[in-house]
């Protein structure tokens, strides 16, 4: 049977929604519910179609299948951190893999949240209406309102611009996803400030988070490994042990 081309369920003025499942019911289902809370889902049934709906017009968030024919959840999401017009959508995944090495996988690249099938309809449209909160609060669209409050820091070598949402590390630009730039921010903004896990979780996840507790030292994990000399002894985000993380750099 061929796939099934790209279609949209136009329920009610709303923010855009791509739900990307390859399971017509499941599919069907998760438009139903989140169209009737005024989204507007645009869908897709395989990894190819989703990809190129990505490409040519903007989303406010992506429901991702984790297991899809063709092209799989993840390289989707790699896809879509490294593309341009959504690179900072928030991606809630959805999928039958409920083992946390699977959810920190797919937190590590790039997703916001994540959840298991199968799923009450009821905490979907909460993880939806609960990552949006989020990604009004902490997203690049939000940002140059608020650039008076945040202000770009710079150190002696690290540059962090909240308005551009760009990182410079010794003259080279170092791509981040949407969390790793608010988590790198967070502790940035007051460097030597001991944060343990559950303020850098208010802080850039919201209260309302119901993920893994993990997420936090997966994404101080991904962000040394981008910019410190020696990730396994770093420098600039360095281990409390016991109690957290901290920054360490001099500002300029």
């Amino acid at each position: 049977m061929a796939p099934e081309p790209p279609h949209s369920h136009i329920n009610a003025p709303g923010r855009q929604l791509l739900i990307v499942e390859d399971e017509a019911n499941i599919r069907d289902l998760v438009c139903m519910h989140l169209g009737s809370e005024g989204y507007t889902c645009a869908a897709a049934a395989n990894g190819r179609d989703a990809l190129d709906l990505l490409r040519t017009r903007p989303f406010d968030l992506v429901v991702l299948d984790l297991m899809l024919p063709g092209i799989n959840g993840l390289t989707i999401c790699r896809n879509i951190r490294s593309g341009h017009v959504n690179r900072e959508v928030p991606i809630l995944m959805l999928t039958a893999r409920a083992e946390e090495i699977d959810k920190i996988v797919g937190l590590s690249v790039g997703a916001d949240d994540y959840l298991t099938k199968p799923f009450s309809p009821r905490e979907l449209v909460m993880r939806v209406k609960a990552i949006l909160r989020r990604s009004r609060a902490l997203g690049p669209r939000s940002a140059a309102q608020r650039a008076p409050e945040r202000p770009a820091l710079r150190f002696d070598e690290m540059l962090i611009d909240p308005d551009t949402r760009e990182v410079w590390h010794d003259s080279t630009q170092i791509e981040l996803t949407p969390r790793e730039f608010d988590l790198l921010y967070a502790l940035a903004e007051q460097p030597g400030r001991v944060f343990n896990r559950d303020q850098l979780l208010e802080r850039v996840w919201g209260h309302d988070f119901a993920g893994i507790d993990r997420v936090v030292d997966v994404h101080i994990g991904l962000l040394r490994r981008k910019f410190e000399d020696d990730p396994a002894n770093p420098t600039v985000i360095q281990t409390v042990r016991g109690v957290g993380y901290k920054f360490v750099g001099r500002r300029k």
